[in-house]
C-alpha cells in the first residue's frame, strides 16, 4: 500500500503503475491510500467512459452507493468536479441546497461531508477522486496536500497508461501493415513470373483486378497466394542476423 510520503513521490508512483497488472490495480492502490490518509468512510474513483461516469475502484463501504445516486440523477459534487475540473467540497450535507435529492440521500447514508478532486480534467477520460465522511467538516482536518497529490498521480497514471495503450495500438497497426506488405510483395512476384513483367506492371495488374472485383488489394493477394500454394500466406518472421 502507498504511504503518505509516497503520495508526493512521482517516481514511486510511476514505478508502481509499471509494476501493477493494470490501471485498475494502480487506481485501487491510490483509493486505498486516500482512505488511509483521510480516515473517512469511503473513497471512490470515477472515470468517464464513452460519455458515461463509472466508479472504477472504491475503498470503504460508502462510495459506490453515493456515486451511483449522483449518476442516476446526473448531478452531484462528484460529477461537478469531473465536468468543471475544480475541487468540490461539501462541509455539511444538511446545509447543502445544490444537487436536488442527493444531499438528503447522503445524510440518510450517514455521510455529512465530502470532497471531490478532479482527475485528468478536460480530457476524454476525465474523472474525480471522491471522499465521503460521516461527520460534518471532516476535511478541515485532513491533509489536503497529500490528497491532492494522489489525485495528481492518478492523472499522471492515466496519461501514462494511455500512452502505453497508444504505443501498443501503433505497434499492432505496424504489424498488420507489414503483413499486408509481405502478402502483396509475394503476389507481385507471382504475377511477374506469370506475365513476365516488371514489379510496377505486376502491381498495376493486381490493383486493377482489386478494383474490378471490388475487394481489398491485400485480400486479393491473399486469395492468389492461397490458390497457388494451397495454404494462406504466413506472416513475415524476424530477419536472420548477418
Amino acid at each position: 500500500m502507498l504511504s503518505e510520503d509516497d503520495a508526493y513521490n512521482s517516481d514511486y508512483i510511476t514505478q508502481w503503475l509499471l509494476e501493477t497488472d493494470s490501471l485498475e490495480d494502480f487506481l485501487q492502490a491510490l483509493a486505498d491510500a486516500a482512505l488511509k490518509l483521510s480516515r473517512t468512510e469511503g473513497v471512490g474513483v470515477t472515470l468517464e467512459r464513452n460519455g458515461r461516469p463509472l466508479t472504477v475502484v472504491s475503498a470503504g463501504p460508502a462510495a459506490p452507493k453515493l456515486d451511483e445516486k449522483q449518476y442516476g440523477q446526473d448531478d452531484g459534487p462528484c460529477l461537478q468536479a469531473l465536468r468543471t475540473g475544480r475541487e468540490v467540497a461539501v462541509p455539511d450535507m444538511l446545509g447543502e441546497s445544490r444537487w436536488g435529492e442527493y444531499p438528503g440521500y447522503a445524510v440518510s447514508c450517514g455521510i455529512r461531508s465530502s470532497l471531490s478532486l478532479p482527475i485528468a480534467a478536460h480530457t476524454h477520460t476525465a474523472g474525480a477522486l471522491n471522499l465521503y465522511a460521516g461527520p460534518p467538516g471532516a476535511f478541515a482536518r485532513s491533509d489536503l496536500a497529500a490528497l491532492r497529490a494522489l489525485a495528481s498521480q492518478a492523472t499522471g497514471g492515466i496519461a501514462l497508461a494511455q500512452r502505453i495503450s497508444e504505443a501498443q495500438e501503433f505497434a499492432e497497426q505496424m504489424r498488420t501493415a507489414m503483413q499486408s506488405r509481405s502478402v502483396i510483395d509475394q503476389a507481385i512476384g507471382v504475377t511477374m513470373g506469370r506475365n513476365r513483367c516488371t514489379a510496377e506492371e505486376a502491381f498495376a495488374v493486381l490493383r486493377s483486378a482489386s478494383q474490378r472485383r471490388n475487394i481489398k488489394l491485400r485480400d486479393l493477394c491473399t486469395e492468389l497466394i492461397t490458390r497457388l500454394t494451397g495454404r494462406p500466406p504466413t506472416a513475415p518472421g524476424p530477419r536472420p542476423r548477418t
